[in-house]
């Protein structure tokens, strides 16, 4: 079957499927982007928008990954107005539980296999006591890209259209229907994939924030032990201070708990104090779309269309962005060149 390169359809329409959209179709492909509803309403615009990678596996190719997204993220960072992304200096904490992804000591000064993605963060270096929150026994400093995701949405929605893509509001009920009039898919679905695929490795995490009137926060903090339900982050957006957060495996609610918010100011106001008062501004709840490995291969579909699936992405889908997005240009392509041999 020869690939129809002007028959593309990215379903999606988070900041996965977009910026796999913005690829192909800044290399020449016509792609449209399916979607069931607005970037605004998914899970991608409730995400704090750090850019570090957080609950994703297999995690060596999410390192590379987020290296490249570092790349792209840095650059649109000149110009933040336009594109929602700032270059922000911040600590991560370091963590005491196995396994955190925090950067640990060992003989070399980093954890074998994250090293890739420390040597990426420029002067990345050993918090001094003085820098550090109360609470904080040690940690890192680093600067890295913090996104404003609503804005940084609406900045890939006008970059794809820009490219020629197009944006059409539909529920896709199944690949293979979708897959009857596209020449290709690239399933960026997130946790839709769970019923689209249908893949049952595919479970939410659910994770709670609040946003609160900045008392004067300019850089950000990060506490989350890997596998821990309840996190702590401080994350300055121009909306607000967003606060965090949960990590909730398996919990479906977008409804936002009083009680967990009550815990979640507290447990930053012990880093902060003046955030105990702090006005709230809004609540917010999103489900991660996590799975055991981020799934980016392609298929053949059981009625013949190919489709390159790019799911599973975990609390790390804004992070590795960019670079999935190139791992499924580079697949794509392959597709195409196959078939012209």
């Amino acid at each position: 079957m020869t690939l129809r390169t002007d028959e593309i359809a990215v379903i999606g329409g988070g900041v996965i499927g977009l910026t796999s959209a913005i690829a192909l179709a800044e290399d020449g492909f016509r792609v449209r982007v399916l979607r069931r509803e607005a970037a605004g309403a998914t899970t991608s615009a409730v995400a704090g928008g750090l850019c570090w990678p957080y609950r994703i596996q297999p995690y060596e190719r999410a390192v590379r990954w987020s290296v490249r997204s570092f790349e792209v993220l840095s650059v649109l960072a000149r110009r933040p107005r336009e594109t929602g992304a700032r270059m922000v200096a911040g600590t991560m904490a370091v963590g005491t539980a196995p396994g955190d992804h925090a950067p640990r000591e060992s003989d070399d000064g980093v954890e074998d296999g994250l090293a890739a993605w420390y040597e990426a963060v420029p002067g990345l270096r050993r918090a001094r006591p003085e820098e550090l929150l109360a609470g904080s026994a040690s940690g890192w400093r680093a600067r890295t890209p913090l996104v404003d995701m609503p804005a940084h949405l609406g900045y890939l929605e006008r970059r794809l259209t820009a490219a020629g893509g197009t944006l059409e509001q539909r529920t896709v009920s199944s690949l293979e229907e979708a897959g009857r009039s596209a020449g290709l898919l690239v399933n960026c679905s997130g946790l839709g994939a769970r019923d689209l695929v249908p893949d049952p490795d595919v479970h939410p995490v659910q994770g709670q924030l609040v946003v609160v009137e900045n008392p004067g926060i300019e850089e950000w903090y990060v506490r989350a032990d890997t596998g821990a339900a309840d996190t702590t982050y401080l994350l300055p957006q121009p909306y607000g201070l967003v606060l965090g957060g949960t990590a909730v495996e398996h919990a479906w609610s977008r409804e936002p708990d009083p009680a967990v918010a009550r815990a979640i100011v507290a447990r930053c106001a012990r880093h902060v104090p003046a955030l105990a008062g702090a006005r709230i501004l809004a609540h917010r709840v999103g489900l991660r779309p996590a799975r055991p490995a981020v799934r980016l291969e392609a298929e053949r579909l059981a009625g013949g269309a190919l489709c390159v699936h790019n799911y599973g992405h975990g609390g790390a889908g804004a992070t590795v962005a960019w670079g999935c997005a190139d791992e499924v240009l580079r697949t794509v392509r392959e597709i195409r060149d196959g078939d012209r041999r």
